[in-house]
């Protein structure tokens, strides 16, 4: 018999008010100041469906360049026997883990008309349509390619020794691999599409129309008019309800397992295409590596102390303490998620819907709960950045971690119930042990993308609070190039010490 059941309630209803009061509220409070809003027309007016046509334009464009490059790389990286591979793949990744704002900036010191191989030729391509995709979609590509990664390595091994005995290799990649790893790599277009929906940093530096930068001019700036703002979000609630209800259907009710990890991984001998290979590999890996060494060569180092503030600091702590909250959260319900439990899954859908909606809605919704007399102490403060962080990434728990738990085995836990162990002495006797690997993985995910974000921290950080991407945001119009450069650059080094000691600490985990 299972003791204390009702710590298992309590316990899922405390991770349930978290998102509650970070997604659910925000969203509710919106959808009604909408309807009631004085600006209600504007949602009737002819400019603001087209924007909203040429936003989700680009977003798709840049998602058929990442399918382009992610895909081929991701079952390249993944099943050949490609040199250095591993490095190749880190390489690759790390520009995922930046502010795509900071990969405008670089590739601006690059192809702008004083960039080092800039001319006016290349700069007209940089800042328009073309240049927006083509940054967007380098800087999103390694999310295809870590997930076509995942998909392809869920693979029973056995089928591909099957199909070796009738067809070559290209033909069991199109016949098989692909095929059988589409929802991962389906998950992976849903996710590009929706970061590039509510990009707002790189269209506005490249000067180019975006949906997310007309919400962004109604709050943080000069024509502020939050009204106007709340009535355009609700189109784009309207799309994150879509993907939420896509991903629903492309993966929610399929096995987590098909983003599982496999250890008896199958690869392919590419024979006299191994140096070709290997060589459009590596290119591509150094390609999306290029912004950032022209950031490095433009940076001024002389008075950055003087123009970081707090910025590194806010965005360490912020970072830190909504990454550990969004690991808790996580836990509890990932672990519902991984046996099925209904509620469970219906909070897992709220933090799909989340993430998959553009962070100006999410900032926006969070203005319209917080910002009040009665709860300043939230809104005025680096709690409501971690709150929304919490909002915007709650997903990044739960999913990893209810993987992780479906692939282990639940006897343990199971037979500990039995003899009267309550849900937290289970939980934390045996699950968090057991997991302590993907947890701090998820953790370590969580955090970096907590680093990363401009979108949402960008219309609510509270004096004082800013961080470092609000930060350079904030700078890249009036500030100094090189001083500019100089906090891009030190941005990416956080970025790569903390990636680094994550995965070595990882890397000891296993050991352990």
């Amino acid at each position: 018999m299972c003791g204390r059941p009702w710590q298992e309630r309590a316990a899922v209803a405390l991770a349930g008010a978290v998102l509650l009061a970070s997604v659910a509220a925000p969203l509710v409070v919106l959808a009604a100041d909408g309807v009631h809003a004085d600006a209600r027309a504007m949602l009737t007016a002819a400019s603001t469906w087209s924007l909203l046509a040429w936003s989700s334009a680009l977003a798709a464009l840049v998602t058929a360049v990442a399918l382009t490059v992610g895909v081929p790389l991701g079952v390249l990286l993944g099943r050949t026997d490609i040199v250095a591979r591993r490095a190749a793949f880190l390489a690759h990744a790390f520009p995922m883990f930046l502010p795509p704002l900071l990969l405008a900036l670089g590739w601006f010191h690059l192809f702008g008309q004083s960039g080092l191989v800039g001319s006016d030729a290349t700069a007209r391509i940089l800042f328009g349509p073309a240049g927006v995709v083509g940054v967007l979609g380098l800087a999103f590509a390694p999310i295809m390619t870590a997930l076509t990664m995942l998909g392809l390595d869920a693979i029973d091994p056995s089928l591909i020794e099957a199909a070796r005995l009738l067809a070559r290799p290209p033909r069991i990649t199109a016949r098989i691999l692909v095929p059988i790893a589409w929802p991962a790599i389906a998950l992976g277009a849903l996710v590009v599409f929706s970061l590039a929906f509510s990009e707002l940093g790189v269209p506005m530096f490249l000067r180019v129309r975006a949906y997310p930068a007309a919400v962004f001019a109604r709050l943080g700036g000069v024509d502020y008019a939050p009204g106007e703002a709340f009535v355009l979000v609700l189109p784009q609630l309207a799309i994150g309800a879509a993907l939420l209800c896509i991903e629903r259907r492309a993966i929610g009710r399929r096995p987590l397992t098909v983003l599982g990890l496999r250890r008896d991984r199958l690869v392919f001998a590419l024979g006299a295409w191994r140096p070709i290979a290997t060589a459009a590999c590596w290119a591509i890996a150094l390609l999306g590596l290029a912004p950032i060494a022209a950031l490095a060569s433009r940076a001024s180092w002389r008075e950055l102390g003087s123009w970081l503030g707090a910025s590194a600091r806010n965005g360490l702590i912020d970072g830190a303490v909504a990454a550990t909250a969004v690991t808790a959260v996580g836990l509890v319900i990932g672990r519902g998620v991984a046996r099925a439990q209904a509620p469970a899954r219906a909070l897992d859908a709220l933090a799909v819907l989340a993430f998959v909606t553009p962070g100006a809605v999410l900032g926006a919704g969070l203005i319209a709960v917080w910002n009040r007399p009665a709860t300043q102490l939230v809104y005025g403060t680096s709690a409501i950045v971690v709150l929304g962080y919490v909002a915007r990434y709650a997903v990044l728990g739960t999913r990893p971690i209810a993987i992780a738990l479906a692939r282990g085995a639940a006897s343990l836990e199971d037979a500990a119930a039995t003899v009267g162990a309550g849900y937290l002495r289970r939980l934390v006797r045996i699950v968090v042990p057991s997991h302590a690997r993907a947890l701090a993985g998820t953790w370590l995910l969580a955090f970096v993308f907590c680093l990363r974000d401009l979108e949402t921290a960008v219309l609510y950080y509270p004096p004082g609070g800013q961080t470092l991407p609000v930060r350079i945001f904030a700078l890249e119009a009036n500030g100094r190039p090189a001083v500019v450069a100089g906090l891009a650059v030190l941005h990416a080094l956080i970025t790569a010490g903390v990636l680094a000691l994550g995965l070595a600490l990882l890397r000891a985990r296993r050991t352990w």
